[in-house]
């Protein structure tokens, strides 16, 4: 079940999870992290699952950080660390879900709604949708885990203007760099949407879990040889599946048909 500041709906092969806090733009406090957490953990565990969205409620922000309301009273090193540690560990779960997971940027992604955003595999960005790794305009760094992200997305040089100008990234920007995987007009954001992840709820479950656990090695920088056998893994469970002999009759029916 959702919550007011998290909503959760349903279709099929979906899981779309919308953080609802418009009047505050949408803050991610550790209450909103821990929902979207306890979301994706559940999720994990269904065999029909394809694909989730991660958005925020209205037009002006995706997601504007952490809470700093519910942070304030985070002050010392041990506070601050186990901070670190329950918000890293909310993205982690996004990071870490076995099925793409794609941020719908409906408005602007700065500071930890930034870190959320890289978190995720896809971004599809609003045209007048901005990304941000502003944490620098309060004197701190990033922290839960997109620093990490932003590097290996855009590079040292590009994360490092980022990161060191407080820069808000525009999305024709986002895409050129490769932050974003596409940009939407405004009247397009649904259809825009829906048109990105059709060939993704198209394909057999079993191989998105496939192909998600080869992305996330490589997120991981896991080495050469784990990677070829979590490949190989991959194709095994693929190839064995009754999916995969299915469409194997598809393709070899009309010639058995002939003889």
């Amino acid at each position: 079940m959702g919550s007011d500041d998290l909503l959760v709906s349903e279709e099929p092969g979906l899981l779309r999870l919308t953080v609802n806090r418009p009047e505050k733009f949408n803050p991610l406090s550790r209450a909103v992290l821990g929902a979207l957490r306890a979301q994706l953990t559940a999720a994990a565990a269904r065999p029909d699952l394809k694909c989730v969205v991660i958005r925020g409620t209205g037009e002006r922000y995706f997601a504007a950080g952490g809470d700093l309301r519910d942070l304030a009273d985070v002050r010392s090193e041990e506070q601050t660390a186990a901070m670190v540690e329950e918000c890293c560990g909310a993205l982690d779960a996004v990071r870490g879900c076995p099925v793409p997971v794609v941020a719908l940027l409906n408005g602007d992604a700065i500071g930890g709604g930034a870190e959320l955003a890289v978190a995720c595999d896809f971004r599809l960005m609003r045209e007048a949708a901005r990304i941000g790794f502003i944490h620098g305009r309060l004197n701190i760094t990033a922290a839960w885990g997109g620093g990490t992200d932003l590097y290996g997305l855009v590079g040292r040089a590009r994360a490092l203007r980022m990161t060191t100008r407080s820069e808000l990234i525009p999305a024709a920007l986002a895409l050129e760099w490769g932050l974003a995987d596409a940009v939407l007009a405004d009247h397009e954001m649904e259809s825009g949407l829906r048109e990105f992840i059709a060939p993704i709820l198209g394909q057999s479950a079993t191989v998105l879990r496939g192909c998600k656990a080869q992305a996330i090695a490589a997120r991981e920088g896991l080495d050469y040889a784990r990677c070829r056998a979590i490949e190989q893994a991959s194709l095994v469970r693929t190839w064995t599946h009754a999916d995969h002999w299915a469409a194997v009759d598809r393709v070899l029916s009309p010639d058995r048909s002939k003889r």
